[in-house]
């Protein structure tokens, strides 16, 4: 359990964005701009899009960079290339934001941890595949992790000066875009409408996730380890107009919940100014005049189960979630790549799962084995597969 402790000063933050030109790390660097003279870009790291990273080196000047395509000194000569966990770990470094999406954003987490960051984190694989680990690690270390997700956001926002025993959580969900549909309409559905999403603009392995409803079941895991809570106090509820983006049920029977305009600016703020609420005209706000209803209803599991797969796997924990991670992973991108249809995604992650041997008490090593073994696997049986 760990308690954020911010002490307030005028020096500027220095921060780290990890997956730099993704969704959440464009929309980081667009609260940078927003917020002029608060942050310090020290170092931006990327997958392959060395075009768009070239473009916010030039802008941001940062010391250091790090990109997966194959190295290319020439492109970047006054930024010195390191990799994600050398960057994490700066000593000059004040807040790393880990926007990295699947498997790649464990181990500069853990780097960031350990030198005892104040970590900003976005990527949900981290805590679901490790966070048996990396919390007693961040609490060894007096790492402050904070959650960029907009659902975390808002538990952590409602927790604020509560008492968190006995408190339930309430997960809300927008219910993707499939909202509605049965199991025959899933099995035709494509790519590119699964990448529309209704609410939010994300990453394309975000989108899909959102889709399946895997998204909320690994949001599930991450809020039993960010805040302490029994998987049985968590609960999810769809809500479309994602104006609500969770809520806090206490003993008394009150309900905290935190509304905004679904933008993920919010949250990513939130979490690097911590401590004070600072206004953002590029942030915009809710015109209740507009919002004539706010509606709920239960997540339909049968028809999207890849919620229910997730929540049992972090109920297993060891190294099941790392499997669970790894599986859902690849098989996105099959069906990104049109090999597999959009129910297959559920049907891989349910196979990997039954054919896995769990270790209840894993170390990190366990827990990457898990994930290439999980990897390899899931590849096998999509090959299975009737497309």
């Amino acid at each position: 359990m760990l308690y954020y402790i911010i002490i307030m000063t005028d020096t500027i933050t220095n921060l780290v964005v990890l997956g730099s030109t993704g969704s959440i790390g464009r929309q980081t660097l667009d609260v940078v701009r927003a917020l002029p003279g608060r942050f310090r870009i020290t170092g931006l790291a990327a997958g392959e899009n060395t075009g768009l990273l070239k473009e916010q080196i030039k802008e941001f000047k940062p010391q250091y960079y790090y990109h997966s395509a194959e190295k290319d000194q020439t492109d970047f000569p006054n930024q010195r290339y390191i990799n994600m966990e050398e960057m994490s770990a700066l000593p000059e470094v004040d807040t790393v934001v880990v926007a990295t999406p699947g498997g790649a954003g464990l181990k500069p987490t853990l780097a960031a941890v350990r030198a005892g960051k104040k970590v900003a984190l976005s990527n949900k694989e981290s805590l679901v595949s490790a966070g048996s680990i990396i919390m007693p690690e961040a609490e060894k270390y007096q790492a402050a992790i904070l959650p960029v997700d907009s659902e975390h956001s808002a538990i952590w926002q409602c927790f604020e000066g509560e008492n968190k025993k006995h408190a339930k959580i309430i997960l809300t969900a927008s219910g993707g875009p499939f909202r509605g549909y049965d199991k025959k309409q899933l099995e035709e559905v494509t790519p590119e409408q699964a990448l529309k999403h209704p609410s939010w603009k994300m990453g394309k392995k975000v989108t899909i996730d959102s889709a399946t409803l895997f998204n909320k079941g690994m949001e599930v895991i991450e809020a039993h380890w960010l805040f302490g809570i029994p998987y049985e106090d968590i609960s999810v509820l769809v809500h479309p107009q994602s104006i609500i983006h969770s809520m806090v049920e206490f003993t008394d029977g009150s309900t905290k919940a935190q509304l905004g305009f679904p933008d993920m600016r919010l949250p990513i703020q939130y979490a690097l100014t911590y401590g004070e609420r600072v206004n953002n005209p590029e942030i915009p706000g809710i015109d209740w005049t507009k919002t004539d209803k706010l509606d709920f209803e239960q997540p339909d599991m049968d028809t999207f189960p890849c919620l229910k797969l997730a929540i049992d796997a972090g109920k297993e924990g060891g190294t099941t979630p790392a499997v669970l991670c790894a599986a859902d992973e690849v098989a996105v991108s099959l069906f990104l790549e049109h090999r597999i249809k959009f129910n297959h995604i559920a049907k891989l992650i349910e196979k990997a799962l039954e054919k896995h041997r769990n270790i209840k008490r894993p170390t990190l090593e366990d827990i990457y084995t898990a994930d290439e073994w999980a990897r390899e696997i899931t590849i096998d049986l999509a090959g299975s597969m009737k497309k």
